[in-house]
């Protein structure tokens, strides 16, 4: 009878299954209990409904559940875990739509205010580290709810008119979005500076060049090294393109298609640094969505939640999904792997000392001077397929000679192409070599000063710095 009892009792029951019990199975109780006046039997029940309303009051969205869910499916669906990076960002989409509510006349303005002071208070609680955070309460929204409703009360009930949390995830997530680009650009950018201002320290540096795991052609350091300042600077533009398509805020399109209530969604918009409301309701959560090995490590592991968003977005139906819970983990872990790498490969960069020794004795390995000499033939007026057969030749001669092409005599070259004269050997020779380049964005001298000169003015670097 005890354990019948007991389960009966449990938080997991409602008041009336208690009394329902109580009624059907008498025989299991006292007389005395079962002539309880009718003062106590409301007292019991009023106890019983404070139990199921404990167990209940953390699922804010439970009014139609009887039962609590197990411990099973309330760790599966919890997501506090990970998304309580979103809290800053929750918490200004509060203020946001709490300020609306009052001034459209949804809420008071004495409401609004205690709401206020109850989010900043939530808010520095967080900051310090003394937020209790429940797993109980599933996601970073309920958990702030909750506590706001514990600290100032009814005020607090009114802060989800015409708000879900569908509209409210998408809203805290495009925020968190927006920041984690600004920070990201903002890495960009020092890691250029270190890129640029290495090439300031490396004037004149010439290395080979490499097509095809080969070395191909000589190229200035310089050269290189602001081809990944290009690289990046595309990266950036990527992302800055992705920030103007997502500011657009989906506060206010509720769980599906909007609400009936005098909302002014543009305001909302504009107070959290929108460009506009999404103006599409139908579609509030919908996304057309050693350190340096490391740090090649580490990209792979962004490609895979690359992967995991774009299946993940496969076949979605319109509107919300719960399957879109997933979709922050991956984007937070890839925020913290780009952040990580561009961090250490800027600090990388700033402590790189290039070996000129090491390279200049390394460089003649290769006839980097070979399509210098193609171009050589050209401008004498040989095909340039003809050409590419001569300097083959060569290059097959060297290699017999065991040496490199300015080092071929006159007559080596004339036994080849009666072409070939004296001034051949301005072409020959890496050093000769790079200042034959003259084409926009080539590897000559005067080109690379000049788009040294370009990132060094847009990255507002001090021209002394070397």
């Amino acid at each position: 009878m005890d354990s019948v009892l007991a389960s009966t009792l449990s938080p997991s029951s409602s008041a009336a299954s208690l009394f329902s019990f109580l009624t059907k199975h008498n025989s299991f109780f006292r007389p005395q209990f079962l002539s309880l006046s009718s003062i106590n039997k409301q007292t019991t029940q009023q106890l019983v409904s404070r139990a199921v309303q404990m167990n209940k009051e953390a699922k804010l969205w439970g009014g139609r559940f009887e039962e609590s869910v197990t411990d099973a499916v309330e760790k599966f669906t919890e997501s506090i875990s990970f998304d309580k990076a979103l809290y800053k960002h929750d918490i200004m989409g509060s203020r946001a739509h709490a300020s609306m509510l009052a001034r459209q006349g949804l809420m008071s303005d004495s409401d609004r205010d205690s709401i206020l002071e109850g989010l900043d208070e939530i808010e520095r609680q967080i900051e310090a580290g003394k937020f209790i955070w429940r797993t109980d309460r599933e996601d970073v929204h309920m958990n702030i709810e909750a506590a706001l409703t514990d600290m100032v009360g009814e005020p607090a009930k009114k802060l989800h008119t015409a708000r879900s949390r569908n509209d409210q995830v998408c809203t805290d997530f495009r925020l968190w979005c927006r920041d984690a680009i600004d920070t990201i650009v903002g890495r960009i950018r020092h890691l250029q500076v270190a890129l640029v201002t290495l090439a300031q320290k490396n004037d004149g540096v010439i290395v080979p060049g490499y097509t095809h795991l080969q070395r191909a052609q000589p190229v200035l350091l310089q050269h290189l090294l602001l081809a990944y300042v290009e690289q990046l600077e595309r990266d950036a533009g990527r992302l800055l393109d992705c920030r103007v398509r997502m500011n657009f805020c989906p506060l206010g399109a509720c769980a599906l298609a909007g609400t009936g209530l005098p909302i002014d969604r543009f305001m909302t918009s504009n107070a959290l640094g929108f460009t506009a409301p999404m103006s599409n309701s139908i579609m509030p959560q919908k996304k057309n969505p050693d350190p340096m090995e490391l740090v090649r490590g580490k990209s792979a592991r962004v490609v895979g939640d690359l992967v995991s968003l774009l299946v993940l977005c496969k076949g979605l139906p319109q509107a919300y999904n719960r399957d879109l819970q997933e979709d922050k983990e991956p984007v937070f872990d890839s925020v913290k792997a780009i952040i990580g790498m561009l961090e250490v490969s800027a600090e990388f960069a700033q402590n790189i000392t290039v070996n000129q020794e090491k390279i200049h004795k390394a460089l003649p390995a290769g006839h980097l001077d070979a399509t210098t000499l193609a171009d050589y033939l050209v401008k004498k007026g040989i095909p340039f397929r003809t050409s590419h057969d001569i300097v083959g030749r060569a290059v097959a001669m060297c290699v017999s000679k065991n040496c490199q092409l300015q080092e071929l005599s006159i007559d080596d070259l004339r036994s080849i192409s009666l072409v070939f004269e004296n001034d051949v050997y301005e072409f020959l020779g890496v050093e000769n070599s790079i200042k034959k380049f003259s084409s926009y964005g080539s590897t000559g001298s005067q080109c690379v000063a000049s788009q040294l000169s370009c990132w060094i003015t847009k990255l507002d670097i001090n021209r002394d710095r070397k």
